[in-house]
């Protein structure tokens, strides 16, 4: 298996210096700052908008989703670190690197787990936004690969856990109803929800 993945990852870092722009554009995408800061926002918009108020308030709980598995998935992480680490594709391999060198475990990939769960706390309640962030999160997770930081099985573990704790924290927000109800009503007070 880990052969394959060394191989699926030469071959897409091996596009890197091929074509100028695709490189530029790899660079921008793959910051620690474009993407995650888009999502970011995106969150922000949604907590703030919706036709209705039952609209709103999905959206503001699909946000409290998105952020409790920014958290829960960071734990999940962190404990697989704690027992495993993996070193990046560039300790081992002669890699075209787009990106600074991160020190911490290449797998699973953190970066990937937090677009993803975001991506789909927003797609259990919008489906053309959660769309439009799974394929920007497909894209950032391609970019991280290509750019040299990550093993493909990386991003697909990462990308799994994201998912994992955004469809978790959805049942579990359901099964607790009324009290992110009560909480958004408790916000309203003060002009935060």
């Amino acid at each position: 298996m880990e052969s394959i993945d060394i191989q699926i990852f030469l071959w897409i870092n091996g596009w890197v210096g091929e074509n100028y722009l695709l490189d530029e554009i790899a660079r921008i995408i793959v910051s620690d700052y474009l993407i995650p800061v888009g999502f970011s926002m995106t969150m922000v918009g949604l907590w703030f908008s919706g036709k209705t108020t039952l609209v709103r308030q999905a959206y503001q709980k699909a946000v409290i989703v998105g952020v409790g598995s920014i958290g829960l998935s960071n734990l999940i992480v962190a404990g697989i670190n704690h027992f495993y680490f993996r070193v990046r594709p560039f300790n081992d391999l002669d890699v075209s690197l787009l990106f600074y060198k991160p020190t911490d475990s290449s797998f699973p990939a953190n970066p990937a787990a937090m677009v993803f769960t975001v991506a789909i706390a927003i797609w259990m309640v919008n489906k053309k936004i959660g769309y439009m962030l799974i394929a920007i999160a497909m894209l950032f997770s391609l970019a991280r690969i290509y750019s040299g930081v990550f093993y493909p099985s990386d991003i697909l573990a990462g990308a799994l856990i994201g998912i994992f704790c955004a469809l978790i924290l959805t049942k579990v927000r359901k099964l607790i109803e009324p009290v992110p109800t009560l909480v958004l009503k408790f916000a309203r007070i003060f002009c935060l929800a």
